[in-house]
């Protein structure tokens, strides 16, 4: 009954946080009735463990955002906190957070370049080195930019985390995990004064970027290795076509729902292959069943 009670409750909070973003979506479109590019956007995930934070632009250690900037671009991300870092009295969400929500400032303030996602991590990443109090950890981040002057999506991608594009149910565009070694992915961090000799940390630069024109319908999967781990692609595919041309957030929710729901199902179940159990096996680790993670959903229709 208490497992019952705390699905329900995780579950109406997740829906909750996706609903408040549906809020901004539909509010846009009203004050915007002019047609013009744009991303229909939601949210939803789960922490791993239900004491875990789930607040508006974060679940767990995972951190997200989605923000336009006038007529220019529409920009969605997802970082992963590194939860290693708890062991050392680190808060591995604070760091992903403050990524996430400084990428956010400055495309609303429009101090951002529409073609270059890889620069607006770096920004962020540097003005979080600089602040006066440390915000010490690391964090894998993937950005999405909707360019609207010339209907191109612009990506950037560090770690795990990642993307998929769907058109008349095919993937045309999906992000590589970068990896230094089996889970261990390439990393923005800050370490404590005396152990960055032993942290493993990346520069925004060394991101994967690309670039592609996009149709109208085209559905944009971001999400954080929570989901990429436990679904195959071919699951994920099953799901995104059912958000082919979308333009209702309601409807669109509903998706986003059901992937998060598929993850964290499986990553829980002790006798399933997940794609996270087979890449294990073939780094010659005898693994079986999903992997307990974070998990963060965003997706989105484009609509021209």
């Amino acid at each position: 009954m208490q497992s019952i009670y705390w699905t329900g409750r995780i579950l109406s909070r997740a829906l909750w946080n996706g609903i408040t973003n549906i809020s901004s979506v539909a509010d846009s479109q009203i004050n915007n009735p002019k047609s013009e590019p744009r991303l229909v956007s939601v949210a939803c995930g789960f922490p791993k463990e239900r004491v875990r934070r789930m607040i508006k632009g974060q679940f767990g250690d995972d951190a997200w955002f989605s923000a336009k900037y006038n007529t220019t671009a529409d920009v969605m991300g997802v970082a992963d906190g590194v939860g290693g870092w708890r062991t050392y009295g680190i808060d591995p969400g604070e760091f992903s957070s403050f990524l996430m929500r400084t990428c956010e400032r400055l495309v609303t303030s429009g101090q951002f370049n529409p073609c270059d996602p890889s620069d607006l991590l770096a920004r962020s990443y540097y003005e979080l080195l600089e602040h006066k109090k440390p915000i010490l950890g690391s964090s894998t981040a993937c950005v999405v930019i909707l360019n609207k002057k010339n209907n191109r999506i612009y990506t950037a991608n560090i770690g795990d985390s990642g993307y998929m594009v769907v058109r008349k149910g095919n993937i045309i565009r999906r992000s590589a995990e970068q990896q230094h070694y089996f889970n261990t992915p390439f990393q923005l961090s800050l370490p404590p004064p005396g152990h960055q000799q032993n942290v493993l940390s990346d520069r925004p630069e060394s991101a994967d970027t690309d670039d592609f024109p996009v149709e109208d319908g085209d559905v944009i999967l971001l999400a954080t290795d929570g989901v990429f781990d436990n679904v195959p692609d071919e699951v994920l595919v099953s799901e995104l076509r059912k958000a082919q041309g979308v333009r209702s957030a309601t409807t669109l929710q509903t998706v986003a729902n059901c992937i998060a729901l598929i993850a964290r199902k499986l990553a829980f179940d002790r006798n399933y292959m997940s794609p996270f159990a087979q890449s294990a096996q073939d780094n010659g680790i005898n693994a079986v069943g999903g992997k307990p993670d974070d998990i963060t959903v965003l997706l989105a229709t484009v609509a021209l």
